[in-house]
């Protein structure tokens, strides 16, 4: 057993060499690697890919732009034809994918997951259990809606029992993390790495995997997983984050806003809130403002002031006095009964979590105050669960970050779905009207039936089952495409053309023809599981969707060359691509939880890398078992 790790992770340094060689050829049209011989579009083709990767592991610039980058080189270096260029638009692949991020709106706008999470919630008195119950029910839930969509509509959920039993958010937060994304492996829909896989299996042999064609293997991967993570993962998450406490709300109100009264002797009288001296520097906001009759206000621009006017300020309390004393202002108390006013009638304070690919991410508090109108102020900022009290106006926002922002009741949850960001404060659950969630349940069961049965493709199913949705009105048509990611949208839509490149340049196949030597006599088992491996490897580090379109053409290539059936090595692709459990930037999932949990970015390993390794330890058989060579 040890000879044979040891030439499992020889063989992975060995290829991932050969990759990393490729990208110093640089000086003849044809070069010679070792053995391996490149042709001009080969070494151009290559250049491109390298040169992808590693501005997807940068992560400077986001994955849809990345792609599109790849795409513009690809097509002013002649391998990829001009027409061709906007091709991956009108892949099956992309359609599918928009119209289950579709469907799982309507889904949840009818109340179904809000149905099952109310039956379950008296279940979660128990550590194990609520473990057990929450990362289940998102796992069943990542099925058949998009993975990332059914975490955003538990993590509310999450930080509510969390708070009602006074357990760390740390306990749930990653397994419910984990539990989406082990979900998302088990049909074709659940997450777009299959919905790739199933496509790209009908350009090779005419006919795509089947809606249920990953479940054998997908389901019991998932099982495993969730029984592991209830009775032995959530022990490895780091104890200092279990002991933390669960307050009402992460952030300390009273630490953030501070009310001072504009004086009768004040300058300020009759002057716009702009010219309030000490604002300057960024270390004061003015978040409202409360008139005498008691009503709380969001400020607006030239707003003037008043005699009596109670100011409410985010800053912290050390550096107030300042402000006060060349103002003529006077500090009326900590926020206490002007919070409540503020929080009441038409204004409220949210707390939300900034997404992967949010227009928020490498952005400032500038930035956030133009898009919202102004109708947006920013009270707090909480980092990997460390609060940020200081020049807010300084800080770029990153991915996971938890804003604490003010504004109009009314607005406010449909103005953090327009930033990118997921709503913590505790849901009212809807359960809906029993007929509706009856109606969108009977639709997306007929649209299944359908693709199962192959009367049409599942591209179409879901674009009707959309249609039947708008007509009844269970989605809106003005919320039509507000829950489609357009940058995993973008990224699919040029990432397929670069990847046909690969194919049509040969170097799919001189890559695999590499592979099989450095392979050569060994099971074919051990094969199917290295290619598993090296997806996994790619996965943690660059979008598991672009994984998915570089390793799909080479592990054909390497069945093909074997003489199988590329069924298991499709297969080992779709469960790799899936398997992002190492770090908080892998899978968007991972990324969500970073900042409401607490974690660290090195704490997601402890409890990934052991289910990373149980995972390729089942699955290997099991593909083999399901999808014979």
């Amino acid at each position: 057993m040890g000879l044979t790790s040891l030439w499992f992770f020889r063989s992975f340094i060995r290829i991932v060499s050969v990759c990393v060689a490729l990208g110093v050829a640089t000086r003849h049209p044809k070069t010679v690697i070792g053995s391996l011989y490149l042709n001009t579009d080969q070494w151009l083709i290559t250049a491109v890919l390298m040169l992808t990767l590693v501005l997807f592991v940068w992560g400077k610039y986001r994955h849809d732009v990345v792609a599109a980058i790849a795409l513009g080189l690809c097509v002013l270096a002649g391998l990829v034809e001009a027409e061709d260029a906007f091709a991956g638009f009108s892949h099956p692949a992309v359609v599918t994918v928009a119209a289950v991020l579709v469907i799982s709106d309507a889904l949840r706008r009818s109340g179904v997951v809000d149905m099952i999470v109310q039956k379950i919630l008296p279940y979660t008195e128990n550590p194990l259990s609520h473990i057990l119950i929450m990362t289940s029910v998102v796992t069943l839930a990542s099925a058949f809606m998009n993975n990332v969509g059914a975490l955003a509509l538990m993590l509310p959920v999450a930080l509510a029992t969390c708070s009602k039993h006074q357990r760390s958010p740390a306990l749930i937060l990653m397994p419910l993390a984990f539990g989406s994304i082990l979900g998302g492996m088990t049909t074709a829909i659940g997450t777009p790495p299959n919905i790739i896989i199933a496509m790209m299996r009908a350009e090779v042999s005419g006919e795509p995997f089947n809606m249920f064609d990953f479940s054998p293997v997908g389901v019991a991967i998932a099982i495993m997983g969730v029984l592991f993570i209830t009775l032995l993962g959530w022990r490895l998450i780091p104890a200092a984050r279990l002991k933390s406490s669960s307050p009402e709300q992460l952030f300390a109100i009273d630490e953030y806003l501070t009310e001072v009264i504009v004086t009768t002797n004040s300058g300020l009288v009759g002057r716009p809130v702009e010219d309030i001296d000490g604002l300057d520097d960024g270390s004061i906001e003015v978040v409202g403002v409360a008139h005498r009759h008691g009503k709380t206000l969001s400020m607006r621009p030239g707003q003037q002031l008043n005699a009596g006017d109670i100011l409410i300020l985010q800053a912290d309390p050390s550096e107030v006095q300042p402000l006060l004393d060349k103002n003529d202002l006077e500090l009326i108390t900590s926020a206490d009964k002007k919070f409540a006013e503020l929080t009441k009638d038409d204004l409220t304070l949210v707390e939300g979590v900034i997404k992967r690919g949010s227009v928020l991410d490498g952005r400032d508090v500038s930035f956030l105050r133009r898009r919202s109108g102004s109708s947006l102020a920013l009270v707090g900022l909480a980092r990997e669960g460390q609060q940020i009290r200081k020049r807010l106006r300084r800080e770029q926002f990153k991915a996971g970050d938890i804003l604490l922002l003010q504004g109009a009741a009314d607005d406010v949850d449909e103005q953090l779905r327009e930033l990118g960001m997921i709503p913590l404060a505790e849901r009212n659950l809807s359960l809906g009207q029993p007929k509706k969630i009856a109606i969108a349940l009977a639709i997306f069961a007929i649209a299944i039936a359908l693709g199962v049965a192959k009367v049409l493709p599942l591209a179409i199913v879901f674009c009707l089952a959309v249609v039947v949705y708008l007509l009844l009105d269970i989605l809106p048509v003005r919320n039509l495409y507000d829950a489609i990611d357009w940058p995993v949208i973008i990224l699919l839509s040029a990432m397929i053309p670069v990847g046909s490149a690969l194919q049509s340049t040969g170097l799919t196949q001189l890559l695999a023809t590499q592979v099989l030597a450095l392979t050569e006599g060994i099971p074919v088992y051990l094969v199917i599981g290295l290619v598993l491996v090296v997806t996994m490897f790619l996965s943690d580090i660059i979008n598991n969707a672009a994984t998915a379109v570089i390793m799909a053409p080479l592990a054909y290539g390497i069945a093909f060359g074997l003489g199988v059936s590329p069924d298991p090595f499709f297969m080992a692709v779709a469960v790799g691509a899936s398997c992002a459990f190492l770090t908080p930037i892998g899978h968007q999932s991972n990324t969500l939880v970073l900042g409401p949990g607490g974690y660290a970015f090195g704490d997601y390993w402890r409890m990934g890398l052991p289910l990373e390794i149980m995972i390729v330890l089942l699955a290997v058989p099991l593909i083999l078992l399901v999808w014979p060579l």
